[in-house]
């Protein structure tokens, strides 16, 4: 019996995608559908789960499983999911309103769980999906619909929340770079535990251009810092300038400076990569690629492992015996 070999369309399902024309999630769907047929995994075993927002509309346009939940609570389901069947591959695909207001508490105990999935969060900077209001990732300052004077909030740092998190895998990437796009997630998709990818997405409808200033074709060799494993930090058109450290975070310097620091994915600790994240335009440039990527035992294998020590110490049990124990009291 021959296997046959899965290519991108094998991936796509017969819907409908409703995207507005020129949205960011067409380049990133079509990577995603490359990067499954390439990894050789079945869509069978592949469970795409999103929440609410333009991008949670993901999971219809894949041919595999998935779900489309509610706000912010995608990862609780995914959480379930892999839990429950490990041998599947999970995705949550959210955004940076979802995951980040009323999703938050839940983006943040998938991550400290290290459960075995992979979240993706497409971070456009504006809530699209109900036409365009200020997002927990908006600049402070951002004028929109809910913010006619401009938003009075911080923005959040995606990775740096999800760094403080104690995240195994982090990176950024950007949904106008398909060949980075597609080097990261395949990163992601090869990590065991909780991969958190954040995506640099256009919203050409109420927040075009919003990356442009660092992403853009133009722009990217000046702006952005393709972070190489064991490769000093150098930006810059050819690579003339670099980081390096400054007490906890990092300084401008010439690249011909002796005794650069060189990028770690391998770090132990978090405050590296936390650093890295906290890294903004104009100050400094983008780090793009990936940031931190460690193995800590998995939630499902630690749960693996309870149910194992369990069912040595007491025995496989009895669903019945447990509901007729003596061990109860009547609530009038």
């Amino acid at each position: 019996m021959t296997t046959k070999e899965l290519n991108r369309k094998d991936f796509a399902s017969d819907v409908e995608v409703k995207w507005c024309r020129g949205c960011g999630d067409f380049n990133v769907l079509k990577t995603m559908q490359s990067v499954l047929a390439k990894s050789g995994r079945t869509r069978e075993n592949t469970v795409f789960i999103s929440g609410i927002g333009c991008s949670s509309r993901f999971p219809y346009y894949l041919d595999t499983y998935g779900f489309h939940t509610i706000h912010g609570r995608a990862p609780a389901i995914a959480t379930g999911v892999k839990a429950t069947n490990p041998d599947l591959d999970v995705w949550v695909v959210t955004g940076d309103g979802d995951a980040l207001s009323i999703g938050g508490n839940h983006f943040i105990h998938a991550i400290r769980r290290n459960q075995d999935i992979k979240i993706l969060l497409f971070n456009n900077a504006v809530y699209g999906l109900t036409k365009g209001q200020f997002s927990p990732t908006s600049e402070q300052g951002f004028v929109s619909k809910s913010s006619p004077e401009g938003s009075p909030d911080q923005a959040i740092r995606p990775l740096a929340l999800a760094a403080a998190a104690g995240a195994t895998f982090l990176a950024r990437t950007s949904d106008n770079d398909p060949a980075h796009m597609t080097m990261v997630l395949e990163a992601a998709a090869a990590h065991s535990g909780t991969a958190v990818v954040e995506i640099l997405q256009n919203c050409v409808i109420f927040n075009d251009k919003v990356h442009a200033p660092y992403n853009s074709p133009a722009n990217r060799s000046e702006h952005l810092l393709y972070l190489i494993d064991g490769e000093p930090l150098l930006f810059g058109q050819e690579h003339s300038e670099a980081l390096t450290n400054k007490g906890f975070s990092f300084t401008i310097v010439d690249s011909e400076t002796l005794g650069l620091m060189t990028h770690s994915t391998q770090s132990e600790e978090s405050h590296y990569a936390y650093a890295l994240a906290n890294l903004s335009y104009p100050e400094f440039p983008v780090p793009v690629g990936v940031f931190r990527a460690v193995n800590r035992p998995t939630f499902d294998q630690v749960i693996r492992q309870q149910q194992q020590r369990a069912t040595q110490k007491h025995g496989e049990g009895s669903l019945a015996e447990l509901l007729k124990h003596n061990s109860y009291q009547r609530v009038c």
